[in-house]
C-alpha cells in the first residue's frame, strides 16, 4: 500500500510540473517572448507498432518479452549513439540527445534493428527545442510535440519536425517532406519528413 501510494505521488507530481510548464510556455508564446538556446537537444519517441493488438492476439507473455527485448535494443543504440533513456513506458520510451543529428541517427538505427531481433516494427517522432529538466525527466513543448509525431508516424518510419531537420543536414541523412500535418493538441499545421540514409553519402 505505502508503494502504491508514493507511486500515485510522484505521478501526480509529473503531471502538475507538466501541466505548469506547458501553461508557462504557451504564456511566453502569447507574450512574444521565446526562449533562446543556442543548441537545444533532441527528444526521440520510439514505440512498437501493433502492440495493442499484440498483447491481445498472443498475450501477455509474448507482449512483455516483446518490451523487453526493445528496450536492451533502443537503450543500447541510444547510448551507442549519445542519448540517454528518460522514461519507458512499456511499449517504447522517450530518449534525450544532445545533438539533433544523432538521435535521427539512433532512430534510424533502432528502425532497422527492431525486425533483425525478430520484434515488431517499430515507429518513431523527433523535435528538436528547448526542454526543462527535473529529477531526471523532461517536460515542455518540446517533449509534448514529439510524442505526437511520434503517434503520427507509420511503421517503420521516422518522422522528424523542421526544426529536426534544419540541424541536422551534415551529410549522410535524407528528409523526404511528409507536408505539413494536424497533430492532436497542436494548434497549427507541423511540417514533417521523413529520415532515411543518404545512399550516396
Amino acid at each position: 500500500e505505502a508503494a502504491l501510494i508514493a507511486v500515485y505521488r510522484r505521478h501526480r507530481e509529473h503531471v502538475w510540473i507538466a501541466h505548469s510548464t506547458n501553461h508557462a510556455e504557451v504564456a511566453l508564446d502569447v507574450a512574444g517572448l521565446h526562449p533562446h538556446v543556442s543548441r537545444p537537444p533532441a527528444i526521440c519517441f520510439v514505440d512498437l507498432t501493433g502492440y495493442t493488438r499484440i498483447t491481445e492476439e498472443r498475450g501477455d507473455e509474448v507482449a512483455a518479452r516483446f518490451a523487453g527485448e526493445l528496450s536492451a535494443l533502443v537503450e543500447d543504440i541510444s547510448q551507442r549513439r549519445g542519448g540517454r533513456p528518460i522514461r519507458w513506458l512499456g511499449d517504447g520510451g522517450m530518449f534525450h540527445f544532445r545533438e539533433p543529428r544523432a538521435a535521427v541517427l539512433a532512430a534510424l538505427d533502432m528502425v532497422e534493428g527492431a525486425p533483425k531481433i525478430g520484434l515488431p516494427p517499430t515507429h518513431i517522432g523527433i523535435h528538436t527545442g528547448p526542454v526543462i529538466s527535473q529529477d531526471g525527466d523532461v517536460y515542455g513543448r518540446t517533449v509534448n510535440l514529439a510524442s505526437r509525431i511520434a503517434s503520427y508516424a507509420g511503421a517503420g518510419q521516422v518522422l522528424a519536425s523542421e526544426e529536426t531537420v534544419d540541424r541536422s543536414r551534415d551529410g549522410g541523412l535524407r528528409f523526404e517532406p511528409v507536408g505539413s500535418v494536424d497533430l492532436k493538441g497542436v494548434g497549427e499545421p507541423v511540417p514533417l519528413y521523413q529520415a532515411s540514409r543518404d545512399p550516396s553519402a
